[in-house]
């Protein structure tokens, strides 16, 4: 086998030539395998078309794959909830049961289990491949629902294919700022115009995939095909990715891959009574810290469940694509818990799941077969190398993986660091150490920094002031170097970006204290579980500075087109705490510095004339405007240098470009 492109570009990897090799023919054979001759997987990735409830010509067929099974009766409101041979499927081999029935044997809107029957046992099942889950409001059990309305059509085109997305990570159900779970339609006519006003050009919908504990934040999934009945009909989800595609925007689904939700009643454990179905027995079978149960994706079955599932949501539903979440849980037996990845050894010995590997691999490229435009981002924390490679070059074909690490940099920064010790050295290298040859999303925090028990980016720097000072009208120190960092922080993690950004909801605004879903432990309020976005609205406070400069510095970032070029740093002085660096012909400069502003900076640039772009310290950001904006800025000569002298107040940034002529 010829040596790939990606060891060719990465010499380091060259003495795991054989283990990438190895992983590159075993995806090409499980394709064969799973195509037997068809032209691609996007031809044979359809049990969703063949497996659950359908309507046929003359009336229902249901299937089901349960291979320990005995027995498997329908069982709902059409019966009584009782079982008997009139609705009793028949074998059909390969694990494989199937009951046809007469198109007045079921209605829309009736609800439905399975009773599977196997030695020794039995439990009434959701099906597995079913569309449309609910829970009764009184008993709180979940079961299937017939759903057959009238077809939604689709009223826009999706977008051309995203270069650059700049996401919008929002959560439907705490959307609302109300104290109930929010819908799908209040996020279309209320939040969605929000974002597009923002200049976000693609949103990433987590908690979609049904899940029973409202509070597992979507991440605990029962039933994969189903679209959250709490916030909706499939359809009004359908209408709310219509609405962002009118608006130019793409909509990616948050797709929960790396494992599955515990229960028995109400996902796939233990489906036909064994634990091995769906899931690898034993140890194996279970994730230490996420208490869920873990694929096996060494069987035909289950990768033929996954891979079915991602056409679906792209068919079904026009997703522009995915954010696989837990890719590292995936990609190591282990989880990668407790481990560094120090060193490429680690992403080459045994403690890796190579069948899961091959997974990821088959589904990226079945995800941009099904939809040539379709956008696929990795969560990995450990650095995999290929992982946003093209397969073609040994790579598992993701488009974009999340920079992790950079998150993770601005809290211990603010966690264990003064403002004086802020190294800016440090802070670039942090910011910009990325692979080359792969795309990369960054961010200063997600939904995860938000959530309870940490700290978002504006409480770290705020605490207790978040409460009282965050007025117009009473001067606070605190609350202004809180802003002016806010400011800085969001800004470099953007400005440094790789090929795209990302902003959870309302935190573009500084929005307030953490997320803390309905439990037990806070007697089921939802006081946290909601976004308040009249704090960004209301003049007499100071959200709506930071909710402006969020606009300005996508604004720009899409003016400028940005991402075209690397960073290419110009100064990196610890000692004044001064960061500047260009990406082809803008300039990004940052005083850290707490205490000392620069009236003079002198920075050795092309020579020419600077147009001032943006500065953190306008007054419609919440600074102080000691920054002329309006004045074009001149290179001068000095020492055989061409300089560009600025003006640097303390904790600011500024933005200029060097104009033609």
């Amino acid at each position: 086998m010829k040596t790939p492109k990606l060891i060719q570009k990465d010499s380091g990897l060259k003495p795991y030539e054989d283990v990438i090799c190895r992983r590159i023919k075993s995806a090409e054979s499980k394709e064969r395998e799973l195509t037997q001759g068809s032209k691609n997987l996007a031809d044979i990735a359809n049990n969703h078309l063949y497996f659950g409830l359908h309507k046929t010509g003359n009336g229902w067929v249901i299937r089901e794959w349960a291979p320990n099974a005995e027995y498997v009766y329908l069982i709902g409101d059409f019966n009584d909830w009782k079982s008997d041979t009139r609705w009793k499927l028949s074998s059909i081999g390969g694990g494989r049961w199937e009951l046809h029935l007469p198109a007045n044997a079921l209605k829309h809107c009736d609800h439905y289990k399975l009773l599977i029957c196997w030695p020794g046992g039995s439990g009434e099942r959701i099906p597995s491949y079913c569309k449309r889950v609910v829970q009764d409001e009184k008993t709180h059990v979940f079961s299937a629902q017939v759903w057959y309305p009238q077809p939604y059509v689709w009223k826009s085109a999706r977008p051309k294919k995203v270069k650059n997305p700049l996401i919008y990570e929002a959560h439907v159900g705490m959307a609302t700022d109300e104290y109930r779970v929010g819908t799908y339609n209040e996020f279309r006519e209320r939040v969605l115009p929000h974002i597009a006003s923002l200049g976000y050009n693609t949103i990433q919908l987590m908690a979609i995939q049904e899940h029973p504990y409202y509070g597992s934040f979507g991440y605990q999934v029962s039933n994969f095909y189903a679209p959250s009945f709490r916030f909706g009909t499939p359809e009004e989800l359908k209408r709310l990715i219509d609405a962002a595609h009118a608006l130019g925007i793409a909509v990616i689904l948050d797709i929960v891959h790396s494992h599955a939700v515990k229960n028995d009643n109400e996902g796939l454990s233990h489906f036909d009574g064994t634990e091995y179905q769906f899931f690898h027995a034993g140890a194996r079978g279970q994730h230490p810290v996420w208490d869920s149960r873990c694929f096996n994706y060494g069987k035909n079955e289950v990768l033929m469940f996954l891979l079915s599932n991602c056409k679906y949501w792209l068919d079904e539903f026009q997703f522009d694509g995915f954010r696989f979440d837990g890719v590292t849980s995936m990609m190591y037996l282990n989880h990668g818990l407790g481990t560094n990845f120090v060193n490429y050894r680690m992403y080459y010995d045994e403690t890796q799941d190579e069948d899961a590997i091959t997974y990821l691999t088959l589904a990226n490229k079945l995800v941009h077969e099904v939809y040539p435009a379709a956008i696929s981002v990795a969560e990995d924390v450990s650095g995999m190398p290929g992982l946003a490679g093209p397969i073609k070059d040994g790579g598992m074909g993701f488009d974009f993986r999340m920079s992790m690490g950079i998150a993770d940099f601005w809290i211990k920064t603010l966690k264990t660091k003064k403002d004086e010790q802020w190294h800016v050295g440090d802070m670039f290298y942090e910011l910009t150490n990325k692979r080359a040859d792969e795309k990369t999303i960054s961010y200063a925090e997600s939904h995860d920094q938000a959530m309870v028990g940490d700290k978002t980016i504006i409480f770290w720097l705020l605490d207790k002031e978040m409460y009282t000072g965050m007025n117009v009208f009473e001067p606070n120190i605190a609350v202004d170097r809180g802003i002016a960092l806010h400011k800085l922080i969001r800004m470099a993690s953007l400005s440094t970006a790789g090929d795209g950004y990302l902003n959870f909801m309302g935190n573009e605004f500084g929005h307030p204290e953490w997320i803390d879903f309905p439990r037990a432990g806070n007697d089921w309020s939802h006081h946290y579980a909601r976004r308040q976005w009249n704090l960004a609205d209301d003049s007499n406070l100071r959200y709506r500075f930071l909710q402006a400069w969020d606009k300005a510095m996508i604004t720009l970032t899409k003016n400028e087109k940005i991402f075209n070029e690397r960073p290419f740093a110009i100064i990196q002085n610890n000692a004044d705490q001064v960061l500047i660096f260009k990406r082809g012909d803008v300039v990004f400069a940052y005083n850290f510095n707490p205490t000392k502003s620069f009236t003079s900076y002198g920075l050795e640039i092309d020579p020419g004339k600077y147009n001032m772009l943006l500065s953190s310290d306008s007054k419609e950001f919440g600074g102080f405007d000691r920054v002329d904006t309006k004045s074009p800025y001149f290179t001068v000569f000095e020492n055989k240098k061409n300089l560009l002298k600025l003006y640097l107040p303390s904790r600011t940034m500024v933005v200029l470009k060097k104009m033609e002529g």
